[in-house]
């Protein structure tokens, strides 16, 4: 059924891969990243699995082979006793403790929203599939360690399996035979579990101890965390763009399914559905799943099947996603849900030519003036008064400043770029900028799903830079940072990409700027990390650092860095109506900047500067925004 899929996992270097994943599926480290008893509790099954590898290849020998015991004198004879009762009383627990979460307490953490959509039935499937789960680890665990116990009755008192001897005690008023038949009985049902339950292990989520690893072992290379694939528009063999069937998804994606172990951590960080959206990437992949488990026989037949479209994921699931990629992110199996929408996405551009009518205007805007506003006017016009070099001023350049379309066009950004430019003729950085011939990344297009778009101005884009000889670009959007450094690679590309954070950063440090920050308001300041700055390309300090340079009190919110919150501005929302929801991703956003106490609120992005705006012009402007470089430019010796 998955080579159904199209051919996407990644099989080089697989020495290096398949340590990463051993370690991954050892440590457990992504189940700690929230929810830390939970975490806890789960990596115990997880280690009680990988021993119970050995305890039952170790019970099948020692009951075909009786002259095979492991009750031996020997010290790894002992220390393999210790844990696996040691293990079996932590399985115990932590089986107990999921099985009162979800039946008897009913954590909401583990439920859906009434307004996501569900396929029929999927409800009742996942709460039987952990029932059966639960029961098949007691039943398995459960008889092994009552025919162990049993033994103990029988041939007397072992301190190297203390869990074990302890239920012993209250064995031994039983007669001979019954512990005889309780020892033999146990091992039969311990083992003989294990054959009952493997027609069923592939169709329950219980398969992610395998495809959980496998995900990580094969899933495709990223420049980043977010990098989106491109399309092959040369290939002669694709009638249709983007994906509406489920055999059409990579095979990366179609494991994904398989892998995903319905713990929806990542709807839990998903910023449409933590306000109210209808979209959750953890019902799509549940959706995902139970449309495999009913047509897999079909698909890996070669049948087709229905679209995920409505299926899968509602319309307004689908637009209301803005490409944070905290899914990805938080996942600990590995999955992608981000990647999914994307494809969907391009299916509805590209092919049937269903989306959001706003969006249009932006597609004519980048189509027709090479900008998603539609602008007509100067590119040059930001920065009248300024002293700003073109490309053709100075061709020896050491530095290219991409301006970006949000700085050229946007009031609010344009101050960030002309702010920024006063800090690199303070620096006497010598940078130019490409002027007119300056065209959109194109990073709402792609992630709008208008791929086509996004290749003719990334091919338009890598052409200009390669005749200015452009090595070094600062940009001051995150957007146009990882199209230009992360994507842009992806048709043959290799310029040196520099956020305008990172930039200030290293001439703070060389000396070369100096910061006074003489304005008493900007003291109390907390940082909003970009996601596309941040989450999607790794880039945590160099911002805080600029910051905390000037004396600055940073104070940070909840939500920072890795686990950043979105302001709304991504995938496509800076340019359309945002879904129905309880209130719009910014005003969240906004709501726990203002719960820090903090005076301003910094950022180091032109769409979150413009999304926070509007979000507190609607709050009543009860805070300032301003962007790194305004902060710094106020701040910096005249």
């Amino acid at each position: 059924m998955i080579r159904r899929g199209n051919p996407d996992l990644e099989l080089g270097g697989l020495p290096l891969r398949i340590w990463q994943s051993v370690v991954i599926l050892v440590s457990q480290r992504p189940v700690f990243r929230t929810r830390p008893v939970t975490g806890l509790l789960h990596a115990l099954i997880v280690w009680g699995f990988l021993y119970y590898l050995l305890v039952n290849i170790g019970d099948l020998i020692y009951g075909f082979i009786p002259s095979m015991q492991y009750n031996g004198t020997g010290l790894l004879s002992r220390l393999y006793r210790l844990g696996a009762d040691i293990v079996t009383l932590f399985i115990l627990i932590s089986v107990i403790y999921f099985f009162v979460r979800r039946f008897v307490v009913r954590s909401r953490k583990l439920d859906f929203a009434p307004n996501v959509m569900l396929k029929p039935g999927v409800k009742t499937r996942i709460r039987n599939d952990s029932l059966v789960v639960y029961l098949f680890i007691l039943l398995h665990v459960g008889f092994r360690i009552a025919s162990v116990s049993a033994g103990i009755a029988l041939h007397g008192e072992d301190v190297w399996q203390p869990f074990a001897s302890v239920l012993s005690i209250n064995l031994t008023h039983l007669s001979l035979d019954t512990l005889i038949a309780l020892e033999h009985i146990g091992w039969w049902l311990s083992i003989g579990s294990i054959l009952v339950f493997i027609p069923y292990f592939p169709l329950s989520k219980h398969i992610h101890l395998i495809a959980a690893p496998i995900n990580h072992l094969l899933k495709p290379k990223r420049t980043s965390l977010g990098a989106l694939p491109p399309i092959d528009f040369e290939d002669e063999d694709i009638q249709e763009l983007g994906v509406q069937r489920i055999e059409q998804l990579g095979q990366s994606q179609l494991i994904d399914a398989f892998a995903c172990i319905m713990c929806n951590r990542c709807q839990d960080v998903c910023p449409a559905y933590v306000t109210g959206k209808d979209l959750s990437p953890a019902a799509l992949e549940v959706n995902k799943r139970h449309m495999i488990n009913i047509d897999m026989a079909a698909i890996a037949a070669g049948e087709s099947t229905e679209p995920l479209l409505d299926n899968a994921i509602s319309s307004s699931a689908l637009w209301a996603c803005t490409t944070c990629g905290a899914c990805i992110d938080i996942c600990p199996v590995g999955n992608e849900p981000m990647f999914d929408i994307v494809d969907l996405r391009r299916y509805q551009v590209l092919t049937t030519g269903e989306f959001p009518n706003t969006l249009q205007n932006a597609f004519n805007g980048m189509e027709r003036q090479g900008n998603p506003w539609q602008a007509n006017e100067d590119r040059m016009a930001w920065c009248a008064g300024l002293n700003v070099p073109t490309v053709e001023d100075n061709p020896k350049f050491e530095y290219l400043y991409w301006v970006g379309c949000a700085a050229t066009y946007d009031p609010i950004a344009k101050e960030v770029a002309r702010s920024f430019i006063k800090i690199l003729n303070s620096a006497n950085v010598n940078y130019a900028v490409l002027g007119d011939r300056e065209c959109c990344t194109g990073d709402t297009a792609r992630r709008s799903g208008h791929e086509y778009l996004f290749f003719e101005m990334a091919s338009q884009n890598i052409d200009t830079l390669s005749s200015v000889n452009a090595r070094k670009i600062i940009v001051t959007c995150p957007h146009c940072l990882h199209s230009l450094g992360a994507e842009y690679v992806q048709f043959g590309c290799d310029f040196e990409v520099i956020h305008h954070t990172t930039l200030i950063s290293e001439l703070i440090s060389s000396g070369m700027l100096d910061m006074s920050m003489k304005n008493e308001e900007y003291k109390n300041i907390t940082f909003h990390d970009p996601c596309y700055l941040g989450r999607h390309n790794g880039i945590f300090d160099d911002p805080r650092s600029v910051l905390e340079s000037g004396g600055v009190q940073l104070t940070e919110m909840p939500r920072n860095k890795q686990d950043s919150f979105c302001c709304g501005a991504g995938g496509g929302q800076m340019w359309k109506e945002e879904e129905p929801g309880r209130e719009s991703v910014s005003a969240e956003r906004l709501a726990e900047a203002k719960s820090t106490g903090a005076d301003v609120i910094a950022v180091a992005c032109p769409f979150c500067r413009v999304m926070m705006n509007d979000a507190n012009r609607t709050d009543g402007e009860t805070i300032q925004i301003k962007d790194v470089a305004e902060i710094v430019a106020d701040s910096i010796a005249d």
